[in-house]
């Protein structure tokens, strides 16, 4: 399916079979180009949504791109399907705590290490 999502010049970020934009959003994202990475993972999470990979990855280029309420937005979607998933826990804790919400980051950080195996610092 190759839908195009937005203004015309994101044809290039949405051309492709879905695992030829996956891997130019890698490439993108390795490049450190996180809003390039971002603009075909949107595609690729509402082509996939139920798929934990892409809407990671976009979670992690709004991190790095300083989206913050979108990156929370995607890894409380990660939580909430797939509670045990403990990057995307302890992602949505350094999220949170980017945006001054320490005692909510606590508790996802607390819960990502004990997930991780690592209960030493509990």
């Amino acid at each position: 399916m190759n839908t195009t999502y937005g203004a015309p010049g994101d044809a290039y970020y949405t051309h492709g079979a879905p695992a030829e934009r996956w891997e130019r959003a890698q490439l993108f994202f390795e490049a450190r180009n996180y809003a390039a990475a971002a603009r075909v993972l949107r595609g690729l999470v509402e082509e996939v949504p139920e798929q934990t990979g892409p809407r990671l990855l976009l979670a992690r280029a709004y991190y790095h791109s300083a989206q913050l309420r979108r990156a929370e937005t995607e890894l409380r979607i990660i939580v909430e399907r797939d509670p045990v998933e403990h990057y995307a826990r302890l992602m949505l804790g350094r999220t949170l705590e980017r945006q001054g919400r320490t005692e909510e980051a606590r508790s996802h950080a607390r819960i990502a290490s004990a997930l991780a195996g690592d209960v030493g610092d509990l």
